[in-house]
Protein backbone atom coordinates (compact mmCIF):
# COMPACT_ATOMS: atom_id res chain seq x y z
CA UNK A 1 0.00 0.00 0.00
CA UNK A 2 1.38 3.56 -0.74
CA UNK A 3 1.88 5.79 1.62
CA UNK A 4 -0.39 8.33 -0.13
CA UNK A 5 -3.31 6.55 0.23
CA UNK A 6 -3.19 6.06 4.03
CA UNK A 7 -5.49 8.10 5.91
CA UNK A 8 -3.86 10.35 8.31
CA UNK A 9 -5.85 11.84 11.52
CA UNK A 10 -5.56 15.50 11.42
CA UNK A 11 -4.14 17.29 14.49
CA UNK A 12 -6.35 19.92 15.93
CA UNK A 13 -4.07 22.81 15.78
CA UNK A 14 -5.39 26.56 17.37
CA UNK A 15 -4.76 29.41 15.39
CA UNK A 16 -2.98 32.56 16.86
CA UNK A 17 -4.99 34.82 14.56
CA UNK A 18 -8.09 35.01 12.72
CA UNK A 19 -7.64 33.79 9.24
CA UNK A 20 -11.44 34.12 8.36
CA UNK A 21 -12.37 31.02 6.61
CA UNK A 22 -14.98 30.82 9.37
CA UNK A 23 -16.88 33.17 6.45
CA UNK A 24 -17.40 29.30 4.20
CA UNK A 25 -21.01 29.07 5.40
CA UNK A 26 -21.96 32.77 4.55
CA UNK A 27 -20.00 31.24 0.76
CA UNK A 28 -22.02 28.19 0.85
CA UNK A 29 -25.29 30.47 1.86
CA UNK A 30 -24.78 33.00 -0.84
CA UNK A 31 -24.23 30.45 -3.50
CA UNK A 32 -27.20 28.43 -2.50
CA UNK A 33 -29.25 31.48 -2.34
CA UNK A 34 -28.47 32.60 -6.15
CA UNK A 35 -29.43 29.37 -7.53
CA UNK A 36 -32.28 28.61 -5.77
CA UNK A 37 -33.72 25.11 -4.34
CA UNK A 38 -36.23 22.36 -5.81
CA UNK A 39 -38.84 20.21 -3.70
CA UNK A 40 -41.47 17.91 -4.76
CA UNK A 41 -44.03 16.60 -3.28
CA UNK A 42 -46.20 13.92 -4.44
CA UNK A 43 -49.83 13.70 -2.57
CA UNK A 44 -50.90 10.05 -3.47
CA UNK A 45 -54.88 9.11 -1.57
CA UNK A 46 -58.41 8.33 -2.71
CA UNK A 47 -60.76 10.95 -4.53
CA UNK A 48 -62.43 13.24 -2.22
CA UNK A 49 -60.10 13.29 0.41
CA UNK A 50 -58.82 17.17 0.42
CA UNK A 51 -55.66 16.39 -1.30
CA UNK A 52 -54.96 19.16 -3.51
CA UNK A 53 -56.96 21.63 -0.21
CA UNK A 54 -53.94 20.38 1.86
CA UNK A 55 -51.44 21.33 -0.31
CA UNK A 56 -52.61 24.93 -0.95
CA UNK A 57 -53.14 25.10 2.74
CA UNK A 58 -49.19 24.72 3.47
CA UNK A 59 -47.90 26.62 1.03
CA UNK A 60 -50.51 29.42 2.31
CA UNK A 61 -51.50 29.75 -1.83
CA UNK A 62 -53.11 28.84 -4.64
CA UNK A 63 -50.92 26.16 -6.40
CA UNK A 64 -53.35 23.51 -7.79
CA UNK A 65 -56.70 23.19 -8.61
CA UNK A 66 -58.91 20.89 -6.63
CA UNK A 67 -61.19 18.69 -7.40
CA UNK A 68 -64.09 19.34 -5.20
CA UNK A 69 -67.53 20.18 -6.16
CA UNK A 70 -68.41 23.79 -5.29
CA UNK A 71 -72.08 23.13 -6.07
CA UNK A 72 -74.30 19.92 -4.89
CA UNK A 73 -75.67 20.06 -9.06
CA UNK A 74 -71.89 19.98 -10.56
CA UNK A 75 -70.51 16.67 -11.58
CA UNK A 76 -68.28 14.88 -9.75
CA UNK A 77 -64.20 15.78 -10.67
CA UNK A 78 -61.43 13.62 -10.52
CA UNK A 79 -57.60 13.31 -11.34
CA UNK A 80 -57.35 10.66 -13.65
CA UNK A 81 -54.03 10.90 -15.17
CA UNK A 82 -50.84 11.97 -13.09
CA UNK A 83 -50.63 16.02 -13.18
CA UNK A 84 -47.22 18.17 -12.33
CA UNK A 85 -47.29 21.57 -11.47
CA UNK A 86 -44.68 24.13 -10.67
CA UNK A 87 -43.99 27.23 -9.08
CA UNK A 88 -41.49 29.69 -8.15
CA UNK A 89 -42.09 30.73 -4.55
CA UNK A 90 -39.99 33.03 -2.79
CA UNK A 91 -40.13 34.07 1.14
CA UNK A 92 -37.26 36.36 2.70
CA UNK A 93 -35.34 35.91 -0.43
CA UNK A 94 -35.34 32.41 -0.55
CA UNK A 95 -35.81 31.12 -4.18
CA UNK A 96 -37.80 27.77 -3.76
CA UNK A 97 -39.19 25.51 -7.32
CA UNK A 98 -42.08 23.65 -5.74
CA UNK A 99 -43.42 20.55 -8.02
CA UNK A 100 -46.71 19.07 -6.88
CA UNK A 101 -47.61 15.38 -8.41
CA UNK A 102 -51.23 15.10 -8.68
CA UNK A 103 -52.41 11.55 -9.10
CA UNK A 104 -55.52 9.76 -9.57
CA UNK A 105 -57.00 8.47 -6.59
CA UNK A 106 -56.34 4.75 -6.06
CA UNK A 107 -59.27 2.49 -4.84
CA UNK A 108 -61.87 4.21 -6.66
CA UNK A 109 -62.88 1.32 -9.52
CA UNK A 110 -64.55 -1.92 -8.79
CA UNK A 111 -60.99 -3.69 -9.91
CA UNK A 112 -58.36 -2.03 -8.08
CA UNK A 113 -55.63 -5.00 -9.19
CA UNK A 114 -52.53 -3.12 -9.49
CA UNK A 115 -54.42 0.22 -9.40
CA UNK A 116 -50.92 1.93 -7.18
CA UNK A 117 -47.97 0.71 -10.50
CA UNK A 118 -48.49 4.35 -12.54
CA UNK A 119 -47.36 6.07 -9.22
CA UNK A 120 -44.50 3.80 -8.42
CA UNK A 121 -43.41 4.04 -11.88
CA UNK A 122 -43.70 7.70 -12.10
CA UNK A 123 -41.35 8.01 -9.05
CA UNK A 124 -38.31 5.46 -10.50
CA UNK A 125 -39.09 7.38 -13.68
CA UNK A 126 -37.83 10.24 -12.03
CA UNK A 127 -34.70 8.66 -10.64
CA UNK A 128 -34.33 6.83 -14.02
CA UNK A 129 -34.04 10.81 -15.80
CA UNK A 130 -32.12 11.90 -13.37
CA UNK A 131 -29.44 8.63 -13.64
CA UNK A 132 -29.49 9.31 -17.52
CA UNK A 133 -28.52 13.16 -17.41
CA UNK A 134 -25.52 11.85 -14.13
CA UNK A 135 -24.38 9.50 -16.86
CA UNK A 136 -24.59 11.69 -19.72
CA UNK A 137 -21.18 12.70 -21.44
CA UNK A 138 -21.58 16.37 -21.09
CA UNK A 139 -23.78 17.01 -17.85
CA UNK A 140 -25.68 20.27 -17.23
CA UNK A 141 -23.82 22.13 -14.30
CA UNK A 142 -27.29 21.66 -12.46
CA UNK A 143 -29.52 18.75 -12.83
CA UNK A 144 -32.84 19.90 -12.41
CA UNK A 145 -33.79 17.32 -9.80
CA UNK A 146 -37.28 16.37 -10.55
CA UNK A 147 -37.33 12.99 -7.80
CA UNK A 148 -39.91 12.82 -5.22
CA UNK A 149 -38.57 14.14 -2.15
CA UNK A 150 -41.82 13.79 -0.06
CA UNK A 151 -45.38 11.48 -0.65
CA UNK A 152 -47.94 12.61 1.30
CA UNK A 153 -49.82 9.52 2.02
CA UNK A 154 -53.84 10.61 2.77
CA UNK A 155 -55.56 7.95 4.91
CA UNK A 156 -59.57 7.97 4.90
CA UNK A 157 -60.52 9.35 8.37
CA UNK A 158 -63.21 5.90 8.39
CA UNK A 159 -62.44 5.69 12.52
CA UNK A 160 -61.55 1.99 12.37
CA UNK A 161 -58.75 0.98 10.24
CA UNK A 162 -56.37 0.95 7.44
CA UNK A 163 -58.06 -1.03 3.94
CA UNK A 164 -56.05 -3.70 2.99
CA UNK A 165 -55.25 -1.47 -0.66
CA UNK A 166 -53.79 0.85 1.85
CA UNK A 167 -51.42 -1.10 3.52
CA UNK A 168 -50.28 -2.60 0.41
CA UNK A 169 -50.20 0.97 -1.02
CA UNK A 170 -48.09 1.96 1.73
CA UNK A 171 -45.41 -1.08 1.38
CA UNK A 172 -45.17 0.14 -1.96
CA UNK A 173 -44.03 3.45 -1.63
CA UNK A 174 -41.75 3.12 1.72
CA UNK A 175 -39.46 1.51 -0.72
CA UNK A 176 -39.23 4.16 -3.12
CA UNK A 177 -39.55 7.40 -1.36
CA UNK A 178 -40.17 9.26 1.77
CA UNK A 179 -44.06 8.35 2.63
CA UNK A 180 -45.27 10.58 5.46
CA UNK A 181 -49.18 9.68 6.24
CA UNK A 182 -51.76 11.79 7.17
CA UNK A 183 -55.49 11.23 8.09
CA UNK A 184 -57.70 13.46 5.92
CA UNK A 185 -60.85 15.30 7.09
CA UNK A 186 -60.42 14.83 10.57
CA UNK A 187 -62.09 16.89 12.28
CA UNK A 188 -65.18 14.40 11.15
CA UNK A 189 -63.70 12.54 14.01
CA UNK A 190 -63.81 13.17 17.76
CA UNK A 191 -60.34 13.21 19.94
CA UNK A 192 -60.97 10.05 21.48
CA UNK A 193 -61.84 8.37 17.81
CA UNK A 194 -58.53 10.00 16.68
CA UNK A 195 -56.67 9.15 19.15
CA UNK A 196 -57.87 5.19 18.89
CA UNK A 197 -57.56 5.33 15.02
CA UNK A 198 -53.84 6.78 15.08
CA UNK A 199 -53.46 3.71 17.79
CA UNK A 200 -54.72 1.17 15.05
CA UNK A 201 -52.86 2.33 12.47
CA UNK A 202 -49.07 2.45 13.90
CA UNK A 203 -50.09 -1.07 15.32
CA UNK A 204 -50.59 -2.44 11.58
CA UNK A 205 -47.83 0.12 10.30
CA UNK A 206 -45.44 -1.73 12.88
CA UNK A 207 -47.07 -5.25 12.20
CA UNK A 208 -46.46 -5.14 8.12
CA UNK A 209 -42.77 -3.53 9.00
CA UNK A 210 -43.70 -0.28 7.06
CA UNK A 211 -41.05 1.91 7.29
CA UNK A 212 -41.59 5.77 7.45
CA UNK A 213 -39.94 8.96 7.07
CA UNK A 214 -37.99 10.20 9.25
CA UNK A 215 -35.92 7.29 9.28
CA UNK A 216 -33.54 6.20 12.74
CA UNK A 217 -29.74 7.01 11.87
CA UNK A 218 -26.85 7.24 14.55
CA UNK A 219 -25.36 10.13 12.22
CA UNK A 220 -28.06 11.98 14.12
CA UNK A 221 -27.26 13.88 17.46
CA UNK A 222 -29.46 13.47 20.69
CA UNK A 223 -31.50 17.05 19.49
CA UNK A 224 -32.14 15.60 15.81
CA UNK A 225 -33.21 11.98 17.46
CA UNK A 226 -35.38 13.54 19.89
CA UNK A 227 -37.05 16.26 17.25
CA UNK A 228 -37.43 12.81 14.74
CA UNK A 229 -38.99 10.33 17.83
CA UNK A 230 -41.73 13.36 18.53
CA UNK A 231 -42.41 13.05 15.02
CA UNK A 232 -42.86 9.63 14.50
CA UNK A 233 -45.11 10.01 17.99
CA UNK A 234 -47.26 11.93 16.22
CA UNK A 235 -47.53 10.01 12.55
CA UNK A 236 -50.12 9.76 11.10
CA UNK A 237 -51.01 13.43 11.24
CA UNK A 238 -54.53 14.21 11.90
CA UNK A 239 -54.93 17.27 9.76
CA UNK A 240 -58.01 19.84 8.07
CA UNK A 241 -56.88 21.67 5.33
CA UNK A 242 -58.63 24.69 3.92
CA UNK A 243 -58.15 27.62 1.86
CA UNK A 244 -60.89 29.63 3.14
CA UNK A 245 -60.79 32.61 5.62
CA UNK A 246 -62.85 32.24 8.67
CA UNK A 247 -62.86 35.69 11.29
CA UNK A 248 -62.49 34.41 15.23
CA UNK A 249 -62.58 37.46 17.39
CA UNK A 250 -62.11 39.98 14.65
CA UNK A 251 -59.07 38.14 13.29
CA UNK A 252 -59.11 36.20 9.97
CA UNK A 253 -57.77 32.74 10.14
CA UNK A 254 -57.53 29.44 7.76
CA UNK A 255 -60.61 27.25 8.81
CA UNK A 256 -63.96 25.59 8.19
CA UNK A 257 -67.11 26.62 9.73
CA UNK A 258 -70.05 24.03 10.47
CA UNK A 259 -73.25 24.09 12.13
CA UNK A 260 -71.37 23.13 15.72
CA UNK A 261 -68.45 26.16 15.65
CA UNK A 262 -65.72 27.00 13.58
CA UNK A 263 -62.29 24.96 13.02
CA UNK A 264 -58.91 26.51 12.81
CA UNK A 265 -56.51 24.83 11.28
CA UNK A 266 -53.77 26.26 12.83
CA UNK A 267 -55.13 25.58 16.16
CA UNK A 268 -53.21 23.06 17.74
CA UNK A 269 -56.58 21.80 19.87
CA UNK A 270 -58.53 21.47 16.49
CA UNK A 271 -56.01 19.62 14.42
CA UNK A 272 -52.05 18.53 13.73
CA UNK A 273 -51.72 20.67 10.53
CA UNK A 274 -49.42 23.25 12.24
CA UNK A 275 -47.35 20.31 13.11
CA UNK A 276 -47.18 18.80 9.48
CA UNK A 277 -46.68 22.70 8.23
CA UNK A 278 -43.43 23.04 10.49
CA UNK A 279 -42.25 19.20 9.69
CA UNK A 280 -42.10 20.27 6.08
CA UNK A 281 -41.42 23.69 5.85
CA UNK A 282 -39.06 24.87 9.20
CA UNK A 283 -37.14 21.20 10.30
CA UNK A 284 -36.95 18.46 7.52
CA UNK A 285 -37.37 20.42 4.21
CA UNK A 286 -33.59 20.07 3.48
CA UNK A 287 -33.34 16.34 4.96
CA UNK A 288 -36.25 15.20 3.12
CA UNK A 289 -33.96 15.99 -0.23
CA UNK A 290 -30.98 14.45 1.17
CA UNK A 291 -32.69 11.55 2.27
CA UNK A 292 -33.81 11.14 -1.18
CA UNK A 293 -30.70 11.36 -2.90
CA UNK A 294 -29.14 9.14 -0.36
CA UNK A 295 -31.27 6.65 0.26
CA UNK A 296 -33.72 5.76 -2.35
CA UNK A 297 -32.63 7.03 -5.24
CA UNK A 298 -28.43 5.72 -4.49
CA UNK A 299 -30.38 2.60 -4.12
CA UNK A 300 -31.89 3.00 -7.64
CA UNK A 301 -28.86 3.91 -8.39
CA UNK A 302 -26.69 0.87 -7.65
CA UNK A 303 -29.40 -1.52 -9.15
CA UNK A 304 -29.35 -0.11 -12.55
CA UNK A 305 -25.02 -0.24 -11.95
CA UNK A 306 -24.97 -3.65 -10.66
CA UNK A 307 -26.77 -4.53 -13.81
CA UNK A 308 -24.72 -3.86 -15.63
CA UNK A 309 -21.85 -5.62 -13.88
CA UNK A 310 -23.67 -8.68 -13.76
CA UNK A 311 -24.42 -8.75 -17.24
CA UNK A 312 -20.37 -8.00 -18.12
CA UNK A 313 -18.82 -11.02 -20.10
CA UNK A 314 -16.09 -12.96 -18.57
CA UNK A 315 -12.33 -11.97 -19.52
CA UNK A 316 -13.92 -8.09 -20.48
CA UNK A 317 -13.48 -6.31 -17.19
CA UNK A 318 -10.38 -4.49 -18.82
CA UNK A 319 -12.04 -2.27 -20.28
CA UNK A 320 -12.95 -3.70 -23.93
CA UNK A 321 -16.69 -4.68 -23.50
CA UNK A 322 -19.86 -4.50 -24.70
CA UNK A 323 -23.00 -4.61 -22.19
CA UNK A 324 -26.54 -4.55 -23.32
CA UNK A 325 -28.47 -5.25 -20.19
CA UNK A 326 -32.17 -5.52 -19.16
CA UNK A 327 -33.02 -5.01 -15.27
CA UNK A 328 -36.41 -5.55 -14.76
CA UNK A 329 -37.14 -3.01 -11.66
CA UNK A 330 -40.73 -4.80 -10.38
CA UNK A 331 -43.41 -1.99 -11.91
CA UNK A 332 -43.11 -3.66 -15.41
CA UNK A 333 -40.73 -0.83 -16.55
CA UNK A 334 -37.25 -1.86 -17.98
CA UNK A 335 -34.32 0.30 -18.64
CA UNK A 336 -31.56 -0.43 -20.71
CA UNK A 337 -28.44 0.94 -20.23
CA UNK A 338 -25.37 0.05 -22.87
CA UNK A 339 -21.71 0.44 -22.90
CA UNK A 340 -19.19 0.51 -25.47
CA UNK A 341 -15.45 0.84 -26.12
CA UNK A 342 -14.38 0.55 -29.99
CA UNK A 343 -11.04 1.37 -29.25
CA UNK A 344 -8.75 -1.92 -30.15
CA UNK A 345 -5.65 -1.06 -28.37
CA UNK A 346 -5.56 -2.09 -24.56
CA UNK A 347 -4.08 0.96 -24.11
CA UNK A 348 -6.62 3.31 -25.18
CA UNK A 349 -8.78 4.02 -21.91
CA UNK A 350 -11.30 6.16 -23.51
CA UNK A 351 -14.95 4.47 -23.41
CA UNK A 352 -18.28 5.73 -25.15
CA UNK A 353 -20.95 5.42 -22.82
CA UNK A 354 -24.78 5.71 -23.87
CA UNK A 355 -27.66 5.19 -21.78
CA UNK A 356 -31.07 4.17 -23.37
CA UNK A 357 -34.08 4.42 -21.48
CA UNK A 358 -37.73 5.75 -22.31
CA UNK A 359 -37.79 8.67 -23.09
CA UNK A 360 -39.30 10.64 -19.44
CA UNK A 361 -40.06 14.65 -19.11
CA UNK A 362 -38.96 16.02 -15.86
CA UNK A 363 -41.34 18.22 -14.36
CA UNK A 364 -40.10 21.99 -15.17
Amino acid sequence: MSSSSLVVEPAATSLEGYVGFDTITQQIEKKLLKRGFHFNVMVVGQSGLGKSTLVNTIFASHLIESKARLAADEPTRQTTEIETVSHLVEENGVHLRLNIVDTPGYGDQVNNENCWEPIIKYIKDQHSAYLRKELTATRERYIQDSRIHCCLFFISPTGHALKSIDIVVLKKLSEVVNVVPVIAKSDSLTIEERQAFKQRIKAELVFHNIKLYPYESDEDDEQEQALNESIRDLLPFAIVGSERNVVIDGKPVRGRRNRYGIINVENEEHCEFIYLRNFLTRTHLQDLIETTAQIHYEAFRAKQLLAIKESTHPGSSQGNFAVSSQSNLNDGHSHSIASSNNAKSPTNSSHAMSVSSPTIDSPA
